[in-house]
């Protein structure tokens, strides 16, 4: 037998229970792949939380800002941890530079937050301090 939860997101993610084996069930995730979904077109209602809140992890921001950097550019990152998948190439060249391209309209949102605040830390929350305090208690 087989138990599907309802969910909103249905038609990309679900999972199944089967529950053949009495107690000792067993879960299968199953993804149909769009989750990058059309190359050419960005869905600006998933910003709406950012551009309503206007807050983001510190940690989060400086790792975003880092991919948007050439050295470490998301398109070129996700390119080549992909490469070496049996299935490569996973993502199309058109995809790839979706990725970049999103990654600019989520920067220029966290940017237009900045500047209304009044003061970066109004918007930029600052977790870094307190993840590198849980890295001196955590044993080497």
């Amino acid at each position: 037998e087989m138990t599907t939860p309802s969910d909103g997101n249905m038609d990309r993610h679900h999972y199944e229970t089967f529950e053949k084996f009495g107690n000792d069930t067993f879960l299968l995730h199953l993804d149909n792949g769009r989750g990058f979904g059309t190359h050419s077109h960005d869905e600006m209602s998933i910003l709406a939380p950012l551009q309503q809140c206007c807050r983001i992890k510190k940690s989060t921001y400086l790792r975003l800002r880092l991919l948007a950097t050439e050295p470490y550019r998301l398109s070129d990152v996700v390119r080549e941890a992909l490469a070496s998948d049996r299935l490569a190439p996973v993502l199309t060249e058109p995809h790839l530079r979706a990725l970049d391209r999103r990654l600019g309209k989520v920067l220029a949102a966290v940017g237009e937050c900045l500047a209304k605040a009044s003061w970066e830390q109004d918007v930029v929350v600052d977790d870094v301090a307190q993840l590198q305090e849980q890295e001196k208690r955590t044993p080497a």
